[in-house]
């Protein structure tokens, strides 16, 4: 058989599939969207290889559009974002698989938040009549931007929430009315991937060993310091001068600590050698749901008894009954609740050890 040589177009077709084809005038909306090899001359160039032809192809390909485009956009306009709005009918997961492609040809680009829009009145009856294609800008998104929230009620924003993290349980869903919050509030929102609790967690920790650095050094403390004296005190690993026992330089101490780690010589103990991951553990809550100053105020005093574990801090963003928002932030003893500016939705967190999670959600109503 001679060999073939075709030569032709060589293109990447974009497919949508619907359920029928549109009537004069008629938009159809399609229920998924992919990306397949075709052209004239390489689909020639198949079916002459697949007969049993010996076929070479010969066509021109160039960069892919993303990639064309965002050269062009970046090299005229050196932009400090580009926002990517794909059409109707194109999928999120695509979308996200061929800007990756783009960030390997262009090593300035870097890819950033993958945002989905979505009404709110209208997301159960997206899920049933689109399914694959509505899913799929839910299950990829790593921010879901709630549109049209004003004026509806806590218990149907909660049940849109509940349906959203069905089919995605990390992203951010920005559930506050637009008007109420403001551009960089949302863009935050978009780039931040640390939730309030890691935050608060991670600041405990530090705090934490910033406190076990301060007692390695300070000779005052109850560990490892000297005393001039002639007789033993109650302390932990301390250097003595003694007229008796000399031959005993340094000795040690049993001490009784309490809950809350302060032994009986009145010393506050910070105990090394352990990670602080294993000491503090946080639990939080995103909600919708709004509070009530005084309301509040009674939860957080609760936190005192000891009955949702040892609580350390807890801090919290949250809606109010009378349509602003309450900033509140507790220690063991003290609270602190202010007004403030609004966030993207509601959030809580506490920190502590031993805490009870299925007691907390109860307490602050957001089981």
């Amino acid at each position: 058989m001679p060999n073939i040589l075709v030569i032709g177009s060589i293109n990447m077709d974009m497919v949508a599939r619907i359920d029928h084809i549109p009537l004069q005038g008629e938009s159809v909306l399609g229920e998924g969207y992919s990306f397949n090899p075709g052209g004239k001359g390489a689909n020639s160039a198949v079916a002459a290889a697949r007969l049993g032809g010996k076929v070479s192809f010969a066509g021109c390909v160039g960069r892919d559009d993303y990639g064309k485009a965002l050269r062009k956009v970046i090299d005229q306009y050196h932009p400090d974002r580009i926002l990517i709005e794909p059409s109707g009918v194109g999928k999120l997961s695509d979308v996200i698989r061929a800007v990756e492609g783009v960030e390997k040809d262009i090593p300035e680009a870097e890819m950033g938040s993958f945002v989905t829009v979505a009404d709110a009145g209208k997301c159960r009856m997206y899920v049933k009549n689109f399914g694959e294609f509505f899913l799929n800008q839910i299950e990829y998104a790593g921010t879901i931007l709630l549109s049209r929230t004003q004026g509806m009620s806590q218990e149907k924003l909660e049940a849109v929430v509940a349906l959203l993290r069905e089919h995605n349980a990390k992203a951010r869903i920005i559930t506050t009315p637009w008007d109420d919050i403001s551009g960089e509030t949302i863009l935050a929102a978009m780039q931040d991937d640390h939730s309030l609790a890691e935050d608060m967690l991670a600041t405990v920790m530090a705090e934490h060993h910033d406190d076990d650095d301060d007692d390695d050094d300070d000779d005052d403390e109850c560990c490892h310091h000297h005393h001039d004296h002639d007789e033993h005190d109650e302390c932990c690993h301390h250097h003595h001068d003694h007229d008796e026992h000399d031959e005993h330089d340094e000795h040690e101490h049993h001490h009784h600590y309490d809950e809350h780690g302060v032994c009986s010589c009145g010393h506050h103990h910070h105990h090394h050698g352990h990670d602080a991951d294993e000491v503090f553990v946080s639990w939080g809550r995103e909600t919708v749901r709004k509070f009530g100053e005084d309301e509040l105020s009674a939860m957080l005093s609760k936190l005192d008894g000891g009955e949702y574990g040892i609580v350390l801090r807890a801090k919290g963003i949250v809606p109010c009954t009378d349509g602003g928002w309450i900033h509140f932030d507790y220690t063991p003893g003290e609270q602190n609740i202010r007004k403030g500016p609004a966030d993207y939705t509601g959030r809580m967190c506490v920190i502590g050890s031993k805490l009870v999670d299925e007691k907390l959600a109860s307490l602050f109503g957001v089981a």
